[in-house]
């Protein structure tokens, strides 16, 4: 992987220094890569200046620009319509697990932290709520000049937490929630699906746009251990001993009804969903972030 691309993978972001670095570097290189893609739609702030052409729509001319230069330009792809959004993310214990470079979590944060760069860059006001079986960390939404800093020194605090109760969060948060906008759920989804399913809802009732990143471990889809060994819940410290081989299949039947299950379920109501796998780059979430994002304005 060489050029902007390979600051989209999650294991060479992982060896960067702060969130900060790391969330610039992620949107940036993305940013250039989306730069150069047919997708000139939905670059934030704006592709280019031009000049003014006689039929313009005269809302779009910069004046500040006019003032400096006593010439006309046109701003192309602006985004005319600010944004609220709520981010929540899911810090419980199993979000601790990481076959691999990295954690479930970190790559949580680390496109948390991107997204809210990308706002910031798009001027929207966007708030963090980390969870686990309740309100772990609560930063309400803004687009003041300094927030972006302290929601991205809020991820850099983060730590595992203990049980998931996602439906709890989610309808604390809905019925807090006054104004239209956007609620952003970054989880690996282990909870039970009717409640997760009933918690989402709750926010398309108020008539809130609502999009699932649902963050998996490779070895949680493929499991592909071989030996025999006692398998623990990262929550409750329960074990279970068992042949890999004997349970694979249905183990992997069962996570794929998981997920077909979301997939299905939020599509009827209404809610975008995105399955991520640590291993994959981050690219995938930002763009399906502003795609949702488009279809909201």
């Amino acid at each position: 992987m060489s050029g902007p691309a390979r600051y989209l993978d999650p294991a060479i972001i992982a060896r960067l220094g702060t969130i900060d670095l790391k969330a610039r570097t992620i949107v940036e290189g993305f940013l250039t890569g989306l730069h150069r893609s047919p997708y000139k739609g939905f670059s934030v702030e704006f592709a280019e200046y031009r000049q003014y052409i006689p039929g313009d729509d005269l809302a779009t001319l910069d004046w500040k620009v006019f003032a400096r230069s006593d010439k006309h330009f046109v701003k192309k792809y602006e985004e005319e319509t600010n944004l609220t959004c709520h981010m929540m993310l899911d810090v419980s214990g199993s979000m601790g697990y990481g076959s691999g470079d990295i954690t479930k979590l970190q790559y949580a944060s680390y496109l948390t932290g991107a997204l809210a760069y990308l706002m910031h860059r798009q001027r929207d006001s966007f708030g963090l709520i980390a969870f686990d079986d309740s309100i772990a960390a609560l930063l309400p939404a803004s687009a003041r000049s300094g927030h972006l800093r302290t929601l991205l020194l809020a991820l850099e605090r983060i730590e595992i937490g203990a049980r998931t109760n996602v439906a709890k969060p989610l309808h604390d948060l809905a019925a807090a929630v006054r104004k239209r906008g956007m609620v952003v759920l970054i989880s690996d989804l282990l909870d039970d699906p009717a409640n997760v399913l009933e918690g989402l809802k709750h926010f398309r009732y108020r008539g809130t746009d609502v999009i699932v990143f649902h963050i998996l471990d490779p070895y949680e889809l493929k499991f592909p251990f071989e030996q025999a060994a006692r398998f623990r819940d990262m929550e409750t410290a329960e074990e279970v001993a068992a042949v890999p081989g004997s349970i694979r299949q249905d183990y992997i039947d069962r996570m794929q009804e998981r997920i077909a299950f979301f997939r299905r379920e939020l599509g009827l109501v209404g809610i975008d969903y995105c399955q991520l796998e640590t291993s994959q780059p981050l690219e995938l979430g930002l763009m399906s972030y502003l795609m949702t994002r488009r279809r909201v304005l």
